[in-house]
């Protein structure tokens, strides 16, 4: 299994790079919307829809939702919108995933909650990442890509090496304390030569600080997935990467840090 996760990601990280570095805005906006979309038919598992119409129509509503919000990314501002929508679900995850299996039985029931869910996790980290490629630019993307590498890598062998305290036992068995602060250890050292590289209108301080909620969210993405698998049953959400499971495997912990990442750098700049 490691030396899949290996093999995949040596095929796909200079792939990400140089998608995020040389692609014009448009460009990347549609790859990164090909990419959401199929997040977004791998969800159709966690909705529990199981008709090929029912699951075609669900990735047709997100394809036209991120239709219409590709103007609103013309305007930096406008993350203020997304980046809200999306604190609104996450605050409501971190809830929902402290308190598994509590308290869950709405999502449990209701398709529409989890369908609406679906589009909540998507399509604002879509519209934020877009937003930050077009400006302050690619770089910042890159970063926050290394950023969350970087954060999985130090988690998964501290986490082996060290791990005994578990993080959230209820949701994912396999997640310690102690990865968590591995993989923060390299996220912030990533932040602090990012920093350097990028030069952001923002004291080191501060941005090592929105490097860390980032992480945070990070993982907030990656273990909020895991309770909807748990809830319904599902091992991956998909088999598409070799050694990493669906797409919503290997981007959960974005779609939770990208609208983190995006609304803290504009906030912390306008304030700076």
């Amino acid at each position: 299994m490691l030396k899949q996760r290996i093999l995949t990601a040596l095929i796909l990280a200079p792939l990400a790079v140089w998608a995020i570095l040389a692609l014009p805005s448009l460009l990347f906006a549609l790859l990164l919307g090909v990419i959401m979309l199929l997040g977004a038919w791998e969800w159709t598992r966690l909705i529990g829809l199981k008709s090929s119409a029912g699951r075609i129509g669900y990735t047709a509503a997100v394809a036209l939702l991120i239709v219409i919000l590709y103007p609103l990314t013309a305007t930096p501002g406008s993350v203020i919108a997304i980046g809200l929508l999306a604190l609104v679900w996450w605050s409501l995850a971190l809830v929902a995933v402290v308190r598994y299996p509590e308290g869950i039985e709405a999502m449990r029931q209701n398709r529409t909650v989890r369908a609406v869910v679906g589009v909540l996790v998507l399509v604002p980290a879509w519209g934020c990442l877009v937003i930050l490629q077009r400006a302050p630019g690619p770089g910042f993307v890159l970063l926050l890509m290394v950023l969350i590498w970087g954060a999985d890598t130090g988690a998964y062998f501290a986490g082996r090496r060290w791990g005994r305290h578990r993080l959230a036992a209820r949701v994912s068995p396999g997640k310690t304390w102690e990865g968590v602060v591995g993989g923060a250890a390299v996220a912030l050292t990533v932040g602090a030569i990012g920093w350097f590289w990028l030069r952001p209108e923002v004291v080191l301080p501060g941005f090592l600080l929105l490097c860390a909620f980032t992480i945070a969210a990070s993982v907030l993405g990656d273990l909020s997935e895991s309770m909807f698998k748990r809830m319904m049953k599902v091992k991956d959400s998909g088999g598409l990467l070799p050694g990493h499971g669906g797409i919503l495997d290997r981007i959960d912990s974005l779609t939770a840090a990208a609208p983190v990442f995006v609304l803290g750098f504009y906030g912390l700049r306008s304030w700076m």
